[in-house]
């Protein structure tokens, strides 16, 4: 996936919590904005957040990242 395609999906207004799937399988929701830094190769995902501060945070580069999708409302509550 490209930095652009991803940077869409952290800028769109009304913000849509989005979930990113990866080559091997695992996937990262991304629930805030504020809780992913994207670069030209790579996606900081914060994880553990509490209080809008993630207690730590997971690099991924942008060549494995296969998919990205809406998270369901309903699934998420």
């Amino acid at each position: 996936m490209t930095a652009e395609a991803l940077r869409d999906w952290m800028q769109r207004r009304p913000f849509q919590p989005f979930r990113i799937t990866m080559s091997r399988g695992d996937a990262y929701d991304i629930r805030h904005p504020e809780m992913a830094f994207l670069t030209r190769a790579e996606i900081i995902i914060g994880l553990g957040e509490r209080g809008g501060i993630p207690s730590r945070h997971r690099t991924v580069s942008l060549l494995h990242v296969t998919a990205a999708e809406p998270i369901d409302s309903s699934a998420a509550a």
